[in-house]
């Protein structure tokens, strides 16, 4: 087994190895840019490590492992343009730097680049992840659709937004893993087992992005802070609030919600403040852990070595954040 900066350091040399000089180039050069802002690499990273958790070689796993990140990266750039979002990872968006027509065009080669890399796979193999990628693209789709229209609704509930983020972010983070899983040949049932407590911990990885969003630190988060306030986005934190706050707290709540003040600072202010006084931060905090912990739960149905099993947990905990 490798450590997640080797993973991270080996997708990276296979990306750089797969750059070309291409025209046209202001196709081209934006998917460059885009991918080269980097990040964490989360879920190339799990694709990567769920190859070796299952005795295959991650060499292996590189095509399907920068499939996960180009979509990925894909996915974010449209939803940076349906956000209107200025900053990714702390750099401008493509959109920004470029234009609107560069972004979607750019973007939408990227799913088709996406696509391309599963051919490097028998055909038994490319079939099982082209399927499994098919699957999770159109969920992602289904999920940034609900994360649009609940901006428009008063009553989204937490079920409803569970599935929300289930679909747009979970999922994503479960397919990583279950790719590797099938790259390595491993069984279907251990295969299905990694996907379950990839969603977990995708569920849990989302919850702290929405806790971020309101919570975190500017320099270390690396996008808008406040940006889902600004937005009106009926996060977890916004729905706890809702339901623990007292009425006049509730209707300033949903009197904030319903506005798009020129200077977003003060709003952004006592919105967090509702959060905290209601609770709702808190209880977003549990469902973080709960979450966690049912992945780990997961993790132990897996025919796998107890050392290996230990790895995985880790890695859960550091993504998080905290130990749990």
């Amino acid at each position: 087994m490798h450590s997640i900066y080797q993973y991270q350091n080996f997708l990276s040399d296979y990306l750089q190895s797969q750059y070309e000089t291409k025209e046209p180039r202001n196709l081209y050069e934006p998917i460059h840019y885009i991918l080269d802002l980097g990040g964490k690499r989360i879920r190339p990273v799990l694709t990567l490590m769920t190859a070796e958790i299952f005795n295959a070689d991650y060499k292996k796993a590189l095509p399907a492992a920068l499939a996960i990140e180009v979509f990925h990266n894909f996915s974010l750039v449209h939803d940076d343009i349906m956000d209107d979002a200025p900053l990714r990872r702390g750099n401008a968006t493509v959109h920004e730097k470029w234009d609107l027509n560069t972004g979607i065009l750019s973007g939408d080669a990227m799913l088709i680049l996406a696509y391309q890399y599963f051919e490097q796979y028998e055909p038994a193999v490319f079939r099982d992840l082209a399927k499994l990628f098919s699957k999770t693209a159109l969920e992602v789709c289904e999920g940034q659709q609900w994360d649009v229209d609940f901006e428009q609704r008063d009553d989204v509930t937490i079920a409803e937004y569970l599935k929300m983020i289930q679909y747009k972010t979970a999922v994503l983070v479960a397919a990583a893993m279950k790719m590797g899983a099938i790259i390595a040949g491993t069984s279907i049932e251990d295969a299905n087992l990694i996907y379950d407590f990839g969603l977990n911990l995708g569920l849990a990885f989302q919850l702290q992005d929405d806790y971020l969003d309101a919570f975190g630190n500017p320099e270390t988060f690396g996008k808008q802070v406040g940006g889902d306030i600004i937005e009106n986005k009926k996060t977890y934190l916004y729905l706890k609030a809702m339901a623990f706050s007292n009425p006049d707290d509730a209707i300033e709540l949903n009197r904030l919600f319903s506005i798009h003040p020129e200077d977003s600072s003060e709003k952004i202010e006592i919105v967090k403040a509702l959060f905290n006084s209601s609770g709702a931060s808190k209880a977003t905090q549990d469902a973080i852990h709960d979450f966690t912990f049912k992945a780990f739960q997961t993790l132990e149905k897996i025919n796998i070595s107890d050392e290996k099993k230990e790895i995985l947990k880790d890695f859960g905990e550091r993504l998080m954040g905290r130990k749990v």
